[in-house]
């Protein structure tokens, strides 16, 4: 298992563990960033791709890889960059690292055998690199809820790109300027026309007052950290992220299928 320490927010003071992320080596072993439980977390306020990558040596073959920048996306909206360690972290392969490295066919096997029986698998992340690869991730990340025949949505929103699925609409805001109000309120409007839910992802957070909102609305709000794993920030995204998407027949409690 990957190393976790307890991280705190320098805004809303709140203490979360982490967890760094894996990745799997071309040599089929999988390495993660050394965390560095000492140094304290830092807020990225403002967002460059040529800064957000490390090289990271696999522990295995020694070969230096590229990957995100430990992030965390606190409830209160904030996004903070993990300190790390110059050296890697050492992990053990566990079950899913065992099914990328040979035994790929046995692990979808065994992710569909767990959806059927309703338990979904770990999801598995996909690094971001480009605004093309946060909405792939949103879109990866709806079908681990459950959420099939995702599509482009025929309607574009003010902002970012997007997604659609039977009974959902989905915006996904790659750009590094955090989500407003009048996002959230827009895209929660066009669901109800289409009597669907909806659900928001975005790359810089978002404002105190889209929090605000969105929990008034029941809107779920997401972080996608580059490492490509969305995390809720707000009581609606915890709790599809716990339960996933709905089951044919179930109504909404604001009464939308």
């Amino acid at each position: 298992m990957p190393e976790s320490v307890p991280v705190r927010c320098p805004v809303c003071r709140r203490t979360r563990l982490y967890t760094a992320p894996v990745y799997p080596c071309a040599c089929g072993a999988p390495t993660a960033p050394g965390l560095d439980p000492a140094a304290e977390p830092v807020v990225a306020a403002h967002r460059a791709w040529d800064d957000e990558w490390l090289t990271v040596p696999c522990a295995a073959c020694g070969r230096d890889n590229h990957w995100p920048h430990p992030e965390l996306g606190c409830p209160c909206g904030t996004v903070l960059r993990i300190p790390v360690t110059e050296g890697p972290a050492a992990v053990e392969p566990g079950p899913a690292d065992g099914a990328r490295s040979g035994d790929g066919a046995r692990g979808r096997e065994d992710d569909r055998a767990r959806e059927d029986d309703g338990h979904r698998p770990p999801f598995r992340p996909r690094a971001i690199r480009t605004a093309r690869d946060a909405v792939t991730t949103a879109a990866l990340y709806l079908r681990w809820l459950g959420y099939r025949d995702i599509r482009r949505a025929d309607q574009r929103p003010p902002h970012g790109i997007g997604l659609a699925a039977r009974g959902l609409l989905a915006q996904v805001d790659p750009t590094v300027r955090p989500a407003g109000p009048r996002d959230v309120e827009c895209l929660w409007l066009t669901a109800m026309t289409e009597s669907a839910r909806c659900v928001y992802f975005s790359l810089a957070g978002y404002t105190d007052s889209a929090r605000s909102g969105a929990d008034a609305l029941g809107v779920p709000l997401f972080v996608l950290d580059l490492a490509g794993a969305p995390q809720p920030v707000n009581g609606p995204a915890g709790t599809l992220h716990a339960t996933g998407a709905p089951r044919p027949g179930t109504r909404a409690r604001d009464g939308r299928a």
